[in-house]
């Protein structure tokens, strides 16, 4: 039987590389791994960011669309990307070093399951940057994650299309 491991990439679409490269790498902390070409358009620019070996699940490229003027929320568009961090003290580390450049981002929120902070990259999409646990596991035992639906409870809900930061 076929079995999905995971995510391998996910490609998304930038009006600026040079400035997408200094935001990913000099920011996130990500590293520019592979600078190709879109081989269905090979007049557009194609980079890869990710761990320092460009391992599969860390891995999020860029097409360079200079005139692009973004799209709009509908079926089939990725509303955010989250990335992965350890612990509550990275995330706020990151927090930080994001406030003090400039970047609005939101105060932490606790999703029972993770916490999570967002803020937009210099094209407008939406990042979250989400700490590893405490889990799913958390209200339920892990031989049956999935099978019961658990609403938000005692946590903040918000209204779709606000985690811009204030």
């Amino acid at each position: 039987m076929l079995k999905v491991k995971g995510i391998h990439h996910v490609t998304v679409i930038c009006s600026n590389m040079e400035r997408t490269v200094k935001f990913y790498t000099e920011l996130l902390g990500l590293q520019l791994v592979k600078q190709t070409v879109n081989f269905d358009d090979p007049g557009v620019k194609h980079y890869y960011f990710a761990d320092e070996k460009g391992s599969p699940g860390t891995v999020i490229t860029f097409f360079e669309y200079p005139d692009w003027k973004g799209g709009r929320i509908a079926a089939g568009i990725t509303h955010h990307i989250a990335f992965l961090v350890e612990n509550e003290e990275e995330q706020l580390a990151l927090r930080k070093k994001l406030v003090e450049k400039g970047v609005q981002v939101t105060e932490q929120i606790d999703r029972k399951y993770f916490k999570s902070i967002y803020f937009n990259d210099p094209d407008g999409l939406i990042l979250e940057i989400a700490t590893r646990g405490p889990g799913f596991e958390v209200d339920e035992d892990v031989e049956h994650l999935g099978e019961k639906f658990f609403g938000p409870e005692e946590q903040a809900v918000r209204k779709p299309g606000s985690v811009r930061a204030k």
